[in-house]
């Protein structure tokens, strides 16, 4: 008897934690995109915070195709530092020059991608070259000999990885120029360069951003850095 009640302790301890471990999950906050549903934590575990979310679409047999839904996170300390630096006094609503100041500086940026679209893989992505990036490749440096830095993305990514909808996906951009890739917390690739690394991000923050009304979030996310 005291053994079974010793077990029905034990269930009852285990039962709790989980209940509690629930509750915090539950207090976790997040930013739903909207199109999709998908959330994205407001912070990251290093302490990068959320600047936006948005949705990553392709035009493809008269529809507009969902591929993944993002939120882009950024050093926020170091952001500041460089908006202050460059700019000074906050202006009354973002310009072009500070969007333009995230997309030339190497401050630590991460996209985070959940993936939507069915049936994607590591190889889909190395085969198919992002027009999108090279779009931008072609507006920053005006040569289009440039747009095969495109491919050079995934690269080294194995091309068995599948990313079925839920999958997540992970752009770092680091300091010195680099675009790490990782897909379930596990780095596929890494890439050097800064002309392909201010293009990334150019795809998000340019003029011609893959979600406006994304780039008009981070942007207010930029002015409250001040």
């Amino acid at each position: 008897m005291d053994c079974l009640k010793q077990k029905v302790k034990q269930g009852k301890r285990v039962a709790d934690d989980e209940l509690k471990d629930e509750a915090k999950m539950e207090e976790v906050a997040v930013e739903v995109e909207p199109k999709t549903g998908i959330s994205f934590h407001l912070k990251l575990d290093d302490g990068k915070q959320l600047g936006c979310v948005g949705l990553r679409t392709k035009h493809a047999l008269g529809m507009n195709l969902k591929i993944y839904a993002y939120g882009m996170y950024a050093d926020s300390e170091k952001l500041k530092d460089l908006l202050k630096s460059k700019i000074g006094e906050a202006p009354a609503t973002p310009t072009e020059e500070m969007y333009q100041l995230v997309i030339d500086s190497d401050v630590c940026l991460v996209i985070r991608w959940v993936i939507v679209f069915p049936g994607l893989s590591t190889s889909m992505f190395k085969k198919n070259r992002d027009d999108r990036l090279v779009e931008s490749i072609k507006k920053l440096s005006g040569d289009k000999k440039n747009a095969e830095l495109a491919d050079t993305i995934m690269a080294q990514a194995p091309d068995s990885i599948k990313v079925p909808p839920g999958s997540v996906m992970e752009i770092h951009r680091i300091p010195g120029y680099i675009l790490q890739i990782k897909v379930a917390g596990e780095v596929v690739s890494k890439v050097e360069g800064e002309l392909l690394s201010r293009a990334y991000i150019h795809m998000y923050l340019g003029d011609d951003a893959l979600d406006k009304d994304a780039r008009e979030k981070f942007g207010t996310y930029l002015l409250s850095l001040f």
